[in-house]
């Protein structure tokens, strides 16, 4: 039985819709849905999310998929994307999100799920799609949009220069300032005026002298 669940949901996040049409041939899809919970063939990540235990996993599930399923639309962002893109040395446990509904964290079977709210026409902006090997993907904040969003998120952070803002950045996130020289100037002014920021349009200009003294 088990195998033929497999053969109908191939990936390892999966909805309840989908769910339900790969048990259309039992006379009580629920009831099986609570029986295959039951013995934790699947889990609830969230009420009408789930992914298959570890007994019948075909690989690892993807955390990153499961917080764009979780509260949408959104996009992997901050704190987490910082250390997915290796900016950040500390690990973060914790995946934060961005989004342009309200601010919202999940605590879950699987870890907790923080998401910070953005000026809605801005979300896009910055935002990449990483493509796994199994041809399901997820979107991430690239290295400007993760920085930008950190800053623009982060309560009771004050920067009231540039000076202030690139020493926030390399003393407190502790991000080397090699890696900040590679970032795209043109993404962070547009980001800037985007999210009507005075911390981005700070960090924006900050990178900019940066970047224009390490080159001269």
């Amino acid at each position: 039985m088990i195998q033929g669940l497999r053969n109908k949901i191939p990936l390892e996040e999966f909805d309840y819709q989908t769910l339900m049409g790969a048990l259309s041939d039992y006379a009580r899809p629920r009831d099986k849905v609570t029986a295959l919970l039951a013995k934790g063939v699947i889990i609830r990540v969230k009420k009408g999310l789930y992914i298959f235990g570890p007994d019948d996993r075909k690989r690892p599930y993807s955390r990153e998929i499961l917080a764009n399923l979780l509260y949408g639309p959104s996009c992997v962002s901050c704190d987490y994307a910082l250390f997915w893109h290796s900016l950040i040395p500390e690990r973060v446990e914790t995946l934060t999100s961005v989004t342009s509904k309200r601010n919202k964290t999940f605590t879950t079977p699987v870890g907790v799920f923080s998401y910070h709210a953005l000026p809605p026409a801005s979300l896009s902006i910055g935002m990449q799609r990483v493509e796994l090997s199994d041809g399901s993907a997820f979107l991430l904040a690239s290295t400007e949009k993760a920085l930008a969003d950190k800053l623009y998120c982060e309560r009771g952070l004050q920067l009231n220069s540039q000076k202030e803002c690139l020493e926030y950045i390399v003393d407190s996130l502790r991000i080397d300032k090699s890696l900040l020289q590679k970032f795209d100037l043109a993404l962070l002014e547009k980001l800037a005026v985007a999210y009507r920021s005075r911390r981005v349009k700070l960090l924006a200009g900050g990178l900019r002298r940066l970047i224009h003294r390490e080159m001269s």
